[in-house]
């Protein structure tokens, strides 16, 4: 489609259906998700061979090492943060996915891919309701350690990212936007996921980021990075901000200004919880 829903207030499905086909980040296994529109609010999932279509909810969310869990039941689906933040991001609300495997694909380590799909199905408003959004009564404050997360109520949602590394290729950065579906497609949603240098081997080790690949994940080495260009300068806080509407998605948006500095899906995570 041309044009995105104009904010978050309406109901949104995918008027047709979209395969996308990658390997998991961490598993390095071979996964496909079909999109498809969904009389039923909420987004909902539905396993390769199984006739049960499960409701996805907050308390389905598990913090696990650099990703996003669901524990639905007897299964767990990996790494569904970019998946969900595309559909939320885009302002859609009624959704079925349908996945084989236990991960979502990691497609190039940012949301395009998922935008893209989207885009291919296109939108048409739902027969049904939106599921209601958060409504945040006054200031709310959380941290982790050194990071932090804050949400106070505004006119919009807003959101301030801030990180701070070591790295000199990263260093400091912030940003700050009014998130409706056209920025997030505009400045959000191709920002890639990164990682460092020196931690590529430990976390193989670990058995993590068995399908992180220099095609699908940043990589920076102290003063430089190994696979440039970036695709926007602060390419690094915005994909953080990625995470963090993948994270709120299942919640929703909450009518507020969201800031988080140094952010991790357990942070984002416990924000969710909290709403």
């Amino acid at each position: 489609m041309n044009q995105w829903p104009q904010d978050y207030s309406g109901a949104w499905t995918l008027e047709g259906e979209s395969v996308r086909t990658g390997v998991g980040l961490h598993s390095g296994a071979s996964s496909t998700v079909h999109l498809r529109g969904s009389e039923q609010a909420g987004f909902h999932i539905r396993f390769d061979g199984s006739p049960e279509l499960i409701r996805l909810v907050p308390d389905q969310v598990r913090d696990s090492p650099l990703c996003t869990t669901l524990n639905l039941g007897e299964q767990q689906v990996a790494t569904v943060e970019h998946l969900l933040a595309a559909l939320a991001g885009c302002g859609l609300t009624h959704v079925e996915i349908g996945l084989s495997g236990h991960e979502v694909p990691l497609l190039d380590g940012s949301s395009k891919g998922w935008v893209e799909a989207i885009a291919e199905a296109g939108l048409t408003s739902a027969a049904t309701p939106k599921p209601e959004a958060p409504v945040l009564d006054g200031p709310m404050v959380l941290h982790r350690g050194s990071s932090v997360i804050t949400a106070t109520p505004a006119e919009c949602f807003r959101l301030v990212g801030m990180i701070d590394f070591p790295q000199p290729a990263i260093g400091r950065q912030q940003l700050t936007i009014d998130l409706t579906p056209q920025t997030f497609v505009d400045e959000i949603a191709p920002a890639r996921t990164f990682g460092f240098r020196e931690q590529v081997d430990q976390l193989r080790a670990s058995g993590l980021i068995q399908g992180g690949a220099l095609e699908n994940a940043l990589v920076c080495d102290g003063d430089h990075w190994v696979n440039p260009p970036l695709r926007f300068p602060d390419e690094p806080v915005r994909h953080k901000l990625l995470d963090l509407i993948g994270d709120l998605a299942l919640v929703g948006f909450p009518q507020a200004q969201v800031l988080v500095y140094r952010g991790s899906h357990g942070l984002h995570t416990d924000l969710a919880a909290a709403l």
